[in-house]
């Protein structure tokens, strides 16, 4: 059959229960993620995502201690991180490392299901520790693990910066967090489904996602956003600054959305949390320029500002370094990345298509002598 179709837009390519985006409307496993944003924890969403329902009392504070207790690196993990290139890119860096954890994990190569969500602990919860001593070892600080009395959200914190870090601050993570966690069958995740389809382990799949989110189509949009803020300096500024761009059909990054057309659902939540960290930390300029950004760009081309876009200033409000945006996103999506590994496991085919061959037909071998 001929698609007619590039980039497998418009294509339904699996079945799934985990996130649907309908009428413009996001939800996780039918909840709203309106009411997410609003009222829930990272950890409830991690196991709503995996489980498909809200935790009990109980099964929250099992998750949390699981959490906190796989959030500790193996000493064969720190040794490799510290001699890793301090310039290389940390998506590269977070890549290897959870490669050689799957290298480390005596039940790396069991597929079953009761392994599997305890690998998808350990992964969640290392991936966290992981990003946050890269920046840690840059800085030629002492690597930091989680603490018992912190929440996810707390403990990225914390490991990160070394102090306890304040209730905004946190809160505005934790929303950040939900937001990014799942979005139905994007690249990374159809990835990840791809590779674990053939059986392999769920390290591989998740590695697989990572290598996936590291390309600039999929990951890094809210880098170049706080590289353009940053270029732009002044809020006088922003209105030379994007019609040179307009005019020299530069693209402005987080904008529009393939799925989106009426405006991605996470972005408001997002432009709240920018309007409030930038006033709290004294960054009033930057939620300035991007609030201009957004009005020029809406009325000269139609696009409405996606997850990405206040994404960036929310991260550079909480100190974090621009080159972690997207392994921050990478922690977040790692809940959506083992909710669908699970998933393909447990009704498994593998996944082949086909393609439509448009190339030259009917030619003949020409040996060598006559070419």
């Amino acid at each position: 059959m001929v698609l007619g179709t590039t980039g497998l837009e418009g294509i339904t390519a699996t079945q799934s229960t985990i996130s649907s985006i309908v009428q413009e409307t996001l939800t996780y496993k039918g909840i709203n993620i309106d009411e997410l944003a609003n009222n829930a924890s990272f950890e409830e969403v991690i196991y709503l995502l995996w489980y498909g329902v809200l935790p009990k009392k109980s099964a929250l504070f099992q998750m949390k201690v699981d959490l906190v207790d796989y959030g500790e690196l193996p000493e064969e993990i720190l040794v490799l991180l510290k001699s890793l290139p301090s310039t290389a890119h940390p998506m590269d860096t977070l890549r290897t490392m959870v490669s050689a954890l799957g290298l480390l994990d005596s039940e790396g190569k069991e597929v079953n299901l009761e392994t599997n969500l305890k690998k998808a602990l350990k992964i969640q919860a290392r991936i966290a520790t992981i990003v946050a001593a890269i920046q840690r070892v840059r800085d030629g600080k002492e690597i930091l693990f989680p603490k018992t009395e912190y929440s996810f959200a707390q403990n990225f914190l914390y490991m990160l910066k070394g102090s306890e870090p304040d209730e905004i601050a946190v809160q505005a993570f934790n929303k950040a967090l939900i937001l990014h966690a799942d979005h139905e069958l994007n690249a990374s995740t159809f990835s990840a489904r791809v590779t674990v389809a053939t059986l392999s382990n769920i390290y591989a799949g998740i590695v697989s996602a990572i290598g996936t989110l590291s390309g600039p189509l999929h990951g890094g949009a809210n880098e170049a956003v706080m590289e353009m803020l940053e270029e732009i300096k002044e809020v006088d500024n922003v209105e030379s600054y994007i019609y040179q761009a307009l005019a020299e059909k530069r693209k402005i990054m987080g904008f529009g959305h393939r799925v989106y057309r009426t405006g991605d659902p996470r972005a408001k939540h997002l432009e709240e949390m920018s309007k409030k960290l930038t006033h709290l930390t004294g960054q009033k300029k930057l939620y300035k320029m991007s609030i201009k950004i957004e009005e020029i760009i809406t009325r000269e081309k139609g696009l409405l500002p996606n997850v990405d876009f206040y994404s960036a200033t929310v991260y550079q409000s909480l100190g974090i370094q621009r080159d972690l945006f997207t392994p921050i996103f990478a922690i977040s999506r790692t809940a959506g990345w083992t909710a669908h590994i699970l998933e393909q496991y447990e009704n498994n085919r593998l996944i082949r298509p086909r393609a439509e061959y448009i190339g030259p037909q009917k030619r003949e071998y020409i040996p060598i002598e006559l070419r």
